[in-house]
């Protein structure tokens, strides 16, 4: 395929492009393919949440965007341009913390806001830091190591050090898979606030249907290697569960998009008994 490439006059109507992406790998000396011909376009300020079993390839398709992959063929194009690797324009949000361990919560965030390239002083890159230290909700705690703090909390620490880059796209794969339920309901409202406030284009893994509906501006529904479905999330924003469970618009999608998925796991145990 060529590469297509927009000049800089010409009005890109999406943030993110994805064009017939394939990848695959080898396992056990066989030839696996993860993504089978992806076609997805988002835009500039969309919360997206890609949807789908464990082995469907999200995780993979997080990989390619972020560009600590490529693709065997198609392209993803950000802004116009095709990926080349990993960039400051992309921060991901990973479910384990990866915090430098010998860096406050507050070191962690200084340190992305270095990384981002942004020419301040010692002051101003003080009170950013703080800024997001604080949006997150552990000001109070900002002098602490990770080692000092619950698996809630780093989650937090990584959003806000992802927040701090200021990139234009936020990546985050399953974030709270290994957080306890009344933390992770806390996270996902937080998360859903604080992205729509800094106008991120964000690109969600999950596979917990309540979060995709509750996050999502679209939902992406994966099969094994290929997009299923996708729904639209016509729900206001902002969130609160409790508000949306039993609304007929929330009971409608939710219906629909566990008949989708556990038709989906049903399908693939089947696929691994005829093996």
């Amino acid at each position: 395929m060529a590469e297509h490439q927009v000049s800089e006059g010409e009005k890109r109507e999406y943030k993110i492009e994805i064009r017939d992406v394939y990848f695959d790998y080898v396992e056990n000396k066989s030839n696996y393919e993860a993504l089978k011909g992806i076609d997805l376009n988002i835009k500039e300020g969309e919360f997206v949440c890609i949807l789908g079993s464990s082995g469907c390839g999200k995780s993979t398709l997080l990989s390619l965007l972020s560009g600590l992959n490529k693709p065997k063929s198609g392209e993803i194009l950000v802004n116009g341009k095709k990926i080349k690797g990993p960039g400051i324009d992309r921060a991901v949000v990973f479910q384990q913390y990866s915090l430098f361990p010998w860096l406050t919560v507050k070191g962690n965030i200084l340190f992305a806001i270095k990384q981002s390239g942004k020419k301040l002083g010692r002051k101003a890159r003080n009170e950013l830091a703080d800024h997001y230290v604080e949006s997150v909700g552990l000001f109070g705690a900002k002098n602490r190591y990770p080692s000092q703090l619950s698996g809630g909390m780093k989650q937090r620490v990584a959003v806000a050090r992802a927040l701090a880059l200021e990139s234009e796209i936020l990546l985050m794969d399953e974030p709270f898979g290994a957080i306890d339920p009344k933390l992770r309901l806390e996270l996902q409202e937080l998360v859903s606030r604080l992205c729509a406030e800094h106008k991120r284009t964000v690109v969600f893994i999950t596979h917990d249907v309540d979060e995709a509906i509750l996050l999502a501006d679209r939902i992406v529904a994966m099969e094994p290697g290929k997009i299923k479905s996708i729904h639209e999330v016509k729900l206001p924003h902002p969130r609160v569960r409790d508000e949306l469970v039993g609304t007929s618009e929330y009971e409608k999608l939710h219906k629909q998009l566990i008949l989708s998925f556990y038709n989906q796991v049903a399908e693939q145990i089947d696929a691994e008994v005829a093996l």
